[in-house]
């Protein structure tokens, strides 16, 4: 192995959710690894990560989807590809969350928590991944949660939604490892973004998490950077089917 099998250099990502959070947070570490940036969100604007993208002397572009509407990935696969080139790397990282005791969950917000945490992710895994197939080469790395693997409290349908990205990522990459496409996800621990602003409130509920966490902070985007440069890289091609954990130790306790 050598060091330039880290590099993105000429690389392509898209990078779903890229205007804020964990999502910036990725598209910052991926350009600085060399790659450039296609952002999609449900605003067609991305100012900020777009100047901090191009300040790395990387080339950054916005594509406004609303994942809560998407029927189908194909038409967003062509249009960026068309647009913008071979796309080599595909974060699947755009969510929302929900809160209700499980007993009072509504179905329309399940239905819509399903929709943009895993029915989008498999239609954009499948949408993309058909290219990389057919080119023979390609990283997907899509974004799990420490509740792929536990139950949470008052967000069944986020936890659903995410135990079911841990088992998608496992089946794609059953079928895809050995024509050239690495299938991964990272699960990210408890972050300091504006999803969890109601947990970062809630002062009981924050003391306990703290209590939890072996690194005793709520991680931060800037700490799935490498990760995520890792799984899109050369160095990672051995890596198929794997939940890596960004906890900060939450897992091991």
């Amino acid at each position: 192995m050598d060091l330039s099998d880290f590099s993105l250099e000429g690389k392509l990502a898209v990078v779903t959710g890229g205007n804020r959070g964990l999502g910036q947070g990725m598209a910052i570490a991926l350009a600085k690894a060399g790659a450039d940036i296609v952002s999609v969100q449900r605003s067609g604007e991305s100012p900020e990560t777009l100047a901090l993208v191009e300040a790395l002397g990387r080339r950054c572009y916005a594509v406004a989807c609303d994942l809560a509407e998407l029927q189908t990935g194909e038409d967003l696969a062509a249009n960026i590809e068309d647009q913008f080139g071979p796309v080599d790397i595909l974060v699947n990282n755009a969510g929302i969350q929900r809160r209700h005791p499980a007993e009072q969950f509504p179905l329309e917000e399940w239905d819509l928590v399903m929709q943009v945490q895993l029915r989008s992710v498999f239609m954009l895994c499948q949408a993309f991944g058909k290219r990389m197939l057919e080119r023979g080469s390609g990283k997907i790395i899509n974004i799990a949660s420490l509740l792929s693997f536990s139950g949470g409290l008052t967000v069944p349908a986020y936890a659903a939604a995410k135990g079911g990205v841990a088992q998608l990522t496992k089946a794609l990459a059953n079928e895809w490892s050995s024509r050239g496409v690495n299938v991964n996800a990272i699960a990210p621990g408890y972050m300091a973004t504006e999803m969890n602003t109601a947990l970062i409130g809630d002062s009981v509920r924050s003391g306990q998490i703290m209590d939890r966490i072996p690194a005793k902070r709520w991680g931060s985007p800037e700490d799935m950077g490498g990760t995520a440069v890792f799984l899109a890289s050369e160095a990672a091609r051995y890596i198929h089917g794997q939940i890596i954990c960004v906890d900060g130790g939450w897992m091991a306790r």
